[in-house]
C-alpha cells in the first residue's frame, strides 16, 4: 500500500482485530494525541487526531472495512467524497464523548476546533430541531381483546400549544423582545481548551427571546396541560407488553416538534386459557370411561365451541391438538394452535352397579383390588 494511507498501522492492529481491539487503540490514541495535551506541537497533534479518527470511522465500519480490505485505500475513500475525509463524514462522536469525559456531545459535534465541521462561530442558535417529550400510558386489554383485535380511546393528559397566546408566550397584547444576554442566538459560547463549548442561555432558555408579559394562561411557558380523547386500534393477535407508538402524540414543545405517545399493551390473566406466544392452552375434564372407551367433547376456543375427538386410551395429561385455533400472528402468517390438555376425573362415590361391574372388569384384567374395604362405603 505504498503511497497510500493503511489503518490498520495508523491504529497499531493487526489487520484481523477485532471490533473492541480497534476501539481501545482508538481510545488510546485520541488521548495521546489531544492537541491540547501537546501545546507545543498543536497542528501536529491536530493533524494526527485527525488521521487516526479518519481510520477508525472505516475500520469501525463493518462494511467501509470490507471494502477496504478488499480494494484498497483509493476505494475506502471514495466514500468521503472527492475532498477526503473531512469532520463531517465522522460518525463517532459519541465515542469521543466517552474518551474526553465531561463533554456534551452537543458541545463536540459544535466546537471542534479543525474548521470543516459544524462551525459555531456562523452565529444563530443549533440547526436540530427541538422536539417534544416521549410519553406513555398503558392500557389493559382481554385475551378475547387480543385475539380478534379492538380500538381503545384513551385519556393523555399533555402539554399543547397554548391557545390564548398561540405559543408566543406572551400575553395579548404584548410581544417577545430580543434576549440582552445572548442577543437572541440562544446559547453562550466559551472557550475551553481542544474544545469550544455553547451553553443554552440562562436567560432566554435557548429561545433567543424573553417575554416582559407573560400569557395569564400558561404563564409564559408557550404551552399548558390539556386532556385528550385519543383512539388507538391494538392488532389482533397483538402479545402481552407491546408498545405501540402514536407519532406526533406526545408533549408539544414551543418551536418544535411533538413527541410520541407510546401505548404500552397489558393482557389480563384469562380464567380458563393460557396463553404461550402464539399458542392457546386449555383443560378439559373427561371421566375415566370416556379417557378408557374414547369420546367427543366440545370445548371453548377464542372464536367460540369446538368438538375434539378423544381417542380411546387417552391419558391424563395428554394434549390434544386444534390446527389454527391460536392467536393470529400479528406479523403476518398462519396463527397458532389450540392445545386441549385431558384431565380425567375419577368418581368419588358409586353405586352398588358401578362397583360390581368395575369389580368384574378387574377380574379380567388381573387386577388386585381391595374388596369390602371401607372405601367402598361398607
Amino acid at each position: 500500500m505504498s503511497g497510500e494511507k493503511d489503518y490498520y498501522k495508523i491504529l497499531g492492529v493487526s489487520r484481523n482485530a477485532s471490533q473492541e481491539e480497534i476501539k481501545q487503540a482508538y481510545r488510546k490514541l485520541a488521548l495521546k494525541w489531544h492537541p491540547d495535551r501537546n501545546p507545543d506541537n498543536r497542528k501536529e497533534a491536530e493533524e494526527k487526531f485527525k488521521e487516526i479518527s479518519e481510520a477508525y470511522e472505516v475500520l469501525s465500519d463493518p462494511e467501509k472495512r470490507k471494502i477496504y480490505d478488499a480494494y484498497g485505500y483509493d476505494a475506502a475513500r471514495q466514500s468521503f467524497g472527492s475532498g477526503g475525509f473531512q469532520w463531517s463524514n465522522f460518525t463517532h462522536f459519541e465515542d469521543l464523548q466517552d474518551i474526553f469525559n465531561g463533554f456534551g456531545i452537543d458541545d463536540i459535534l459544535r466546537g471542534f476546533g479543525f474548521g470543516d465541521v459544524f462551525d459555531y462561530r456562523r452565529g444563530g442558535r443549533s440547526s436540530r430541531p427541538r422536539r417534544g417529550r416521549d410519553q406513555e400510558v398503558q392500557v389493559t386489554i382481554s385475551l378475547e381483546d387480543a385475539y380478534k383485535g379492538i380500538e381503545k380511546t384513551i385519556n393523555v393528559q399533555r402539554y399543547e400549544t397554548c391557545s390564548v397566546c398561540n405559543g408566543s408566550g406572551a400575553a395579548p397584547g404584548s410581544a417577545p423582545i430580543v434576549c440582552p444576554q445572548c442577543g437572541g442566538k440562544g446559547v453562550i459560547t466559551r472557550s475551553a481548551g481542544f474544545f469550544a463549548m455553547q451553553t443554552t442561555c440562562p436567560r432566554c432558555g435557548g429561545v433567543g427571546q424573553v417575554i416582559n408579559k407573560p400569557c395569564p394562561n400558561c404563564s409564559g411557558a408557550g404551552y399548558a396541560p390539556v386532556t385528550r380523547r385519543i383512539k388507538v386500534k391494538i392488532p389482533a393477535g397483538i402479545e402481552d407488553g407491546t408498545h405501540l407508538r402514536l407519532a406526533g402524540e406526545g408533549e408539544q414543545v414551543k418551536g418544535g416538534r411533538p413527541g410520541n405517545l407510546y401505548v404500552l399493551v397489558r393482557i389480563a390473566p384469562h380464567p380458563i386459557f393460557e396463553r404461550r406466544d402464539k399458542d392457546i392452552y386449555v383443560k378439559q375434564k373427561i371421566s375415566m370411561y370416556q379417557a378408557a372407551l374414547g369420546c367427543e367433547v366440545e370445548v371453548p376456543t377464542l372464536s367460540g365451541k369446538a368438538k375434539v375427538k378423544v381417542p380411546p386410551g387417552t391419558q391424563p395429561g395428554a394434549k390434544l391438538r386444534l390446527k389454527g385455533k391460536g392467536m393470529p400472528n400479528v406479523r403476518g402468517g398462519s396463527p397458532g394452535d389450540q392445545y386441549v390438555e385431558i384431565v380425567v376425573e375419577i368418581p368419588k362415590s358409586l353405586s352398588s352397579k358401578e362397583k360390581e361391574l368395575l369389580r368384574e372388569i378387574a377380574k379380567i384384567r388381573g387386577e388386585d383390588i381391595l374388596e369390602k374395604s371401607k372405601f367402598w362405603g361398607f
